[in-house]
């Protein structure tokens, strides 16, 4: 009983972390708190089940400091490109029986750094499907996806652009390898210009 309320009380710590009704200004965010909580919620997804192993999550986290942001905005972009490499993975493991999975295992590092005195470096990668250079080029563009119907809308990365660049003064870059994987590099200001 006490493991089923401590596991709860995560939860819903986490729930709350994610939900973060944004104010009309940025306020310190711990970084990391935002992507442990949407890890917690995604995790359902990361599971094992009947088809493949529990997909690995590496986690090398820096010694970020609080960085002024709208925390609602930033953990939407971690929940689009976490379910995109989630995606990625899925679509890497179509074809291949468990133990081919199983002895290339599924992975998605989350690495983060300080950059200089005023900017940190997220980085996301997954070993999944990878693109090719003309979708790099488009992955940004509204309404485009990659996903047949019914399985995205096309605006989750063009929504994660507009939160980066234009909300927090950042930037965000995709670099990938068909067949290898994709990693998206966030730079954000620490402090509101």
């Amino acid at each position: 009983m006490r493991e089923g309320i401590e596991r709860i009380r995560n939860i819903s710590t986490s729930l709350r972390t994610f939900s973060r009704a944004d104010q009309d200004h940025k306020v310190p965010f711990d970084i990391h708190s935002g992507l442990d909580s949407t890890l917690l919620i995604l995790k359902h997804r990361l599971k094992a089940d009947d088809r493949r192993p529990e997909i690995k999550i590496i986690q090398e986290y820096g010694q970020l400091p609080a960085v002024d942001c709208y925390p609602g905005q930033l953990n939407q972009v971690f929940m689009n490109l976490l379910a995109n490499a989630i995606d990625a993975l899925e679509d890497s493991n179509k074809g291949r029986s468990y133990e081919e999975i199983q002895a290339h295992p599924n992975q998605i590092g989350i690495y983060t750094t300080v950059v200089d005195d005023q900017s940190i470096k997220i980085r996301i990668c997954d070993n999944g499907v990878g693109m090719d250079d003309a979708t790099q080029q488009k992955i940004f563009d509204h309404l485009f996806t990659t996903k047949e119907v019914g399985r995205g809308t096309g605006l989750g990365l063009e929504i994660a652009r507009q939160i980066i660049v234009e909300k927090h003064g950042g930037s965000i870059k995709v670099r990938s390898t068909v067949g290898q994987g994709t990693e998206f590099t966030i730079v954000l200001p620490i402090h509101e210009k």
